[in-house]
């Protein structure tokens, strides 16, 4: 098994009309072994900014507080928050400085940059960054997530239907990988307003 696998994730990020939503589910498992029903591994960085980090759990709990205190930085220096392009950009440099003995992690970046249009992309361990214009998908369950989200994604959605389209991709695919699931988390970002939402999962 990789040691991407060994907790289990599920990841995906999509876009719609000036908004875009991420989501990812709920389980930490030792391998085959469940450990918590409510694990989070979508983090804020900004209102506008957020950051999905699928993985090893521990890797992407580190990662987080080190980004978190390069953007505190970044603020204080410029006075303004990170675009997420430029946020983008600096989770790639640290990846890529520890890159001969990487974070198991492998990111997914959302967020509203200039003029609300949506921003979202996601990199490997090393910081090699796959920008899209619809989704992006990580975890263990990317494989059933990429077909989900293909038959079921659409441009220039409003939010609630962008909102049911990514919740129903993502409980499609954890069904069809035992190393995630358990519901779900969906942050939906629009311009004026974040909205966070659990997804139940079969098991509640």
């Amino acid at each position: 098994m990789s040691i991407f696998e060994y907790n289990g994730s599920a990841l995906v990020a999509m876009v719609g009309k000036n908004c875009f939503a991420i989501a990812s589910d709920r389980r930490l498992g030792v391998q085959l072994q469940t450990v918590a029903t409510d694990f989070r591994r979508i983090y804020r960085i900004h209102d506008k900014v957020y950051i999905g980090l699928s993985g090893l759990a521990t890797d992407a709990q580190t990662l987080y507080q080190r980004l978190v205190f390069r953007h505190k930085l970044y603020q204080l220096r410029e006075e303004r928050d990170m675009k997420p392009e430029t946020f983008a950009s600096l989770v790639s440099a640290i990846l890529y400085e520890k890159r001969f003995g990487p974070y198991f992690c492998q990111p997914v970046i959302a967020g509203l940059g200039g003029d609300d249009q949506p921003f979202i992309c996601t990199m490997d361990c090393l910081g090699a960054k796959e920008l899209a214009k619809d989704f992006v998908v990580s975890g263990s369950a990317s494989e059933s997530l990429y077909g989900a989200c293909e038959s079921m994604y659409k441009p220039d959605m409003e939010p609630e239907e962008l909102f049911e389209n990514i919740s129903q991709a993502l409980l499609a695919s954890v069904d069809r990988d035992c190393l995630s699931g358990w519901g779900g988390h969906v942050f939906l970002v629009t311009p004026t307003e974040v909205q966070e939402r659990t997804l139940k999962g079969r098991m509640d």
